[in-house]
């Protein structure tokens, strides 16, 4: 792996170019407050932002607050979140944050990653992602698929966990571009750096990622 200060000018060079492709990138999830944020994210596992949004309309008309979901008839609630896959379990998520957030938060969402991390359903990636769009506290960096794959691809890192993936990014980039990582990461994962097949040729950081010349394909693609 090469050394610390080359990754972090390499981490730093891929932000301010990937800023450049994509200056509008942002959150995909709907909501309207903290609440509706903190489910949306939860209900977004192992699925779209797109599919979630189609179902969190009609989930909060029928139960807008944590009070009505948390006393929700659990079939009702598995019929509107079916959608989403894996329906039981996130149903059982959300009901029961909904119902901690009653009873240990006065029904306010949590501010704070150690508060967040206590619900139901909220790892470290769940709660960057709803202080930081919520509360505006940025402390870390989100890790999904996107930005697991991107990170390895770019040499960034060599851990399989998110959580040193995190800490390994955030050792790399200064703390303004924190907040940014993993938007202009998953548009460009979706769009060119893809998990099966990345568009290397066409990509805007291939001079300076080690994986680029290594991509089967690659160069029938440029």
């Amino acid at each position: 792996m090469a050394p610390e200060e080359v990754r972090r000018e390499r981490a730093c060079e891929a932000m301010k170019r990937l800023g450049k492709l994509y200056p509008m990138a942002h959150i995909a999830l709907d909501y309207d407050d903290p609440w509706h944020l903190l489910v949306a994210v939860i209900l977004s596992a192992q699925t779209t932002d797109v599919g979630v949004n189609k179902v969190t309309p009609v989930l909060f008309a029928r139960f807008p607050c944590p009070e009505d979901l948390a006393g929700a008839d659990v079939l009702e609630v598995e019929s509107i979140v079916k959608p989403t896959g894996f329906y039981h379990n996130k149903t059982k998520l959300i009901m029961g944050t909904a119902r901690m957030v009653i009873t240990e938060f006065g029904g306010r969402v949590p501010d704070t990653m150690e508060d967040l991390m206590r619900l139901p359903g909220v790892a470290r990636k769940t709660a960057n992602i709803v202080i930081a769009n919520a509360y505006g506290k940025v402390e870390g960096i989100a890790v999904d698929t996107h930005v697991f794959r991107i990170s390895h691809r770019l040499g960034l890192t060599d851990q399989k966990d998110p959580d040193k993936v995190e800490r390994d990014l955030t050792s790399l980039l200064p703390h303004d571009d924190w907040f940014h990582v993993n938007y202009r990461f998953i548009d460009h994962g979706r769009a060119v750096c893809t998990a099966k097949r990345p568009i290397c040729g066409a990509c805007v950081l291939s001079d300076i990622c080690p994986s680029a010349f290594t991509v089967p394909g690659w160069r029938q693609e440029a």
